[in-house]
């Protein structure tokens, strides 16, 4: 069975998209409607700007959005998904692909995400960190002493065996990252992000975005969507509205997502959008399954 999967924010790299863009007709048209969407031309940016300009989150998402969309369609007869899911900011992709939303819809609410956490951004200071090499159930641990000490910090990405990036204030990550160093993690590395993703800081977000999420029509797709708040595959509109939203400020089992994937039958998957992230981290929790 195919699965295709689309990645989040950080895959993001200048000159995205750009080759559709020339060689495809279809492309140039999926990519004005972009420009007219936003308001501006994000094509211009994706194309042209700096890695700094595609690192506000504003920028980040809809960019990745419009891209990991393109190489799906791209594809033609061969995107034929058994199961789609998409990692955070990439489940609006999946959903878009495999025919539950429309193009428009799917980058308004992209659009209306990425702000919406921007303001967050900027109101609150938050960070991630990548902790390698240490049991869920330690960090978890660690997490929970601390929120206990009214510090918010949160395991925000479940990746893989091995991989979980921690959500948070800034001196919440930082000092739960000395902390699993001493607990035996490898290494514990501090994302460039900006900020606190997947984690209580984003509510205001999540109330914010529940409203245009509710507005917006929502289809029966071509193949469940497995959804990133319970790993579980899903095909009623309504579900798959209210999974968005919680989605904000709610962790995201990619790992487990990808073991029940597998479970359910994948036996073939196909990264749609910039980077090879999710491959790589496909690669692993394969790996640990053997």
């Amino acid at each position: 069975m195919k699965a295709f999967v689309f990645p989040g924010q950080g895959s993001q790299f200048p000159g995205m998209g750009r080759d559709l863009y020339n060689s495809c007709g279809w492309a140039k048209e999926m990519f004005s409607e972009a420009d007219r969407v936003m308001g501006f031309s994000i094509s211009d940016i994706m194309f042209n700007g700096s890695d700094e300009d595609l690192k506000r989150t504003d920028i980040t998402q809809p960019a990745v959005f419009i891209h990991s969309v393109a190489v799906a369609r791209s594809l033609g007869d061969e995107f034929r998904p058994d199961m789609v899911a998409g990692h955070s900011l990439g489940e609006y992709s999946a959903l878009t692909a495999s025919g539950i939303l429309s193009f428009e819809d799917g980058l308004k609410l992209v659009r209306a995400r990425a702000d919406a956490m921007q303001k967050c951004c900027e109101k609150t200071r938050g960070t991630m960190a990548a902790i390698i090499a240490l049991d869920d159930a330690v960090i978890e641990e660690i997490c929970s002493r601390l929120n206990a000490e009214g510090k918010t910090v949160v395991p925000a990405n479940l990746n893989s065996p091995g991989q979980v990036v921690i959500s948070g204030s800034v001196e919440a990550v930082e000092e739960a990252s000395r902390m699993m160093l001493e607990a035996g993690a490898r290494r514990a590395l501090p994302l460039n992000v900006g900020g606190a993703f997947h984690s209580p800081l984003m509510t205001p977000a999540k109330e914010e975005l529940q409203e245009a999420i509710c507005r917006t029509t929502f289809h029966n797709g071509i193949c469940p969507v497995y959804q990133n708040v319970d790993a579980a595959p899903h095909t009623d509109p309504e579900e798959i509205k209210e999974n968005l939203i919680i989605q904000l400020n709610s962790p995201v089992l990619w790992n487990r997502t990808v073991r029940n994937m597998i479970a359910d039958g994948a036996d073939e998957f196909t990264e749609c959008g910039p980077g090879q992230v999710l491959t790589g981290l496909i690669g692993r929790i394969r790996k640990s399954m053997q």
